[in-house]
């Protein structure tokens, strides 16, 4: 049964990852990027404190609190790095660049947890990327696409390494310390973190300002990535981190099929098709675990 959960919550993080990218993209652009990271991490910090206030004793025994610690770190470090990439780059090559993540963590996973994949199961991962890779290939190759990747190219490439640790920690943090907890305590030192930025920038009466313009979109986009990381770790709890990542990977595929119903985008058909493949890919994973 907890197989079949886990299954689950990989689909899960899947879909709200897919949903959480949509909206993100939506607020950065409305409020900004430290905005947007500083009141994701403040409502993941309220939200649950709730569900964790019993567990927080575990986070004195100094094996979990140096691993929580540094986990929030390099999540506020990848989210920076990531919101930047997209930002400066272009977003269909920084979206390749972005996909080493998968490859890290499942070496990682190797490496660390001692995991294993069977034949199929590594075609099926594999299938995933290729599929990612077809849909962030774009409409058309460019003679200029060396010279548009020299902005985002380099903060991508470490968003998708501290990403992949991001992954592997939080895998580590879900079996040592809890589920729960191993969100929680990130998404706390991101907004300790955010805030005296913005504090310091322009105000943080400017900022509440600004961003009660657009409460509702913040608080779905809260939402939405908060259940993300939350599915993402009760999937790594008991299962595979390499198979669970390859599962959620395909969330680009998700944020893709969003932009086609609600902002009416096009897309060439080798990006359908990488669509189908990876999410294809992912629900046999499913079934091969």
């Amino acid at each position: 049964m907890l197989l079949e959960l886990g299954v689950f919550a990989a689909f899960g993080a899947m879909l709200c990852w897919g949903i959480g990218d949509f909206l993100i993209q939506r607020t950065t652009r409305k409020i900004g990027d430290i905005e947007t990271l500083a009141f994701i991490g403040l409502m993941g910090a309220i939200g649950l404190l709730p569900f964790v206030v019993y567990e927080i004793p575990l986070i004195l025994e100094p094996q979990n609190l140096m691993l929580l610690a540094v986990l929030g770190l390099i999540t506020f470090v990848a989210a920076i790095l990531d919101f930047e990439a997209l930002k400066k780059g272009k977003l269909s090559v920084v979206e390749i660049i972005l996909e080493i993540e998968l490859p890290v963590t499942v070496v990682l996973g190797f490496i660390f947890f001692r995991e294993s994949l069977s034949l199929l199961q590594t075609a099926a991962v594999f299938s995933v990327l290729g599929g990612i890779l077809l849909i962030a290939a774009g409409s058309s190759p460019s003679r200029k696409f060396g010279r548009k990747l020299e902005k985002g190219v380099f903060l991508a490439i470490l968003a998708a390494v501290s990403m992949g640790f991001v992954n592997f920690l939080t895998a580590a943090g879900s079996k040592q310390a809890s589920p729960l907890l191993v969100i929680w305590m990130p998404w706390l030192i991101v907004a300790l973190m955010a805030f005296p930025v913005l504090m310091k920038r322009e105000g943080l009466r400017k900022t509440f300002r600004n961003a009660s313009n657009f409460k509702l979109l913040i608080i779905a986009t809260g939402i939405f990535d908060t259940a993300a990381w939350l599915f993402f770790a009760f999937a790594v709890f008991d299962n595979m981190l390499s198979i669970t990542i390859a599962i959620t990977e395909s969330y680009p595929a998700v944020a893709l099929l969003l932009g086609l119903w609600l902002n009416k985008e096009k897309i060439a058909v080798h990006q359908y098709a990488g669509a189908g493949i990876a999410l294809a890919a992912s629900i046999a994973l499913g079934f091969l675990i």
